[in-house]
């Protein structure tokens, strides 16, 4: 199965990464490596994240305090948030509308 990115997420994702390679050389290469390899399994298994909210299912990043947020699509994951498990739960919601 293949995944795509709902824009914000992408770009939350990409933020994240920046925020950690200004903490520390190569810390951004760790946090990505953690996040392609919970999507890694998300995308093998879609059904192992465990149901979040609706249909939304969210799978944990070892390390690091995010989780990856996920619908299953008829022919894709769609991520829907790279999401940090310490700030505003709810803040991706809106994003299910413009799917």
């Amino acid at each position: 199965m293949k995944f795509e990115f709902h824009p914000e997420a992408l770009a939350e994702y990409q933020d994240a990464a920046h925020y950690y390679a200004d903490c520390q050389e190569g810390l951004e290469l760790r946090f990505m490596a953690c996040v392609e390899s919970a999507i890694r399994k998300v995308v093998a298994t879609p059904e192992r994240g465990r149901k979040f909210e609706g249909e939304v299912r969210r799978f944990l990043t070892s390390v690091f305090p995010y989780a990856v947020l996920y619908t299953i699509e008829p022919d894709y994951v769609l991520i829907i948030a790279i999401m940090h498990c310490h700030r505003e739960p709810s803040y991706w919601k809106n994003r299910l509308e413009q799917k």
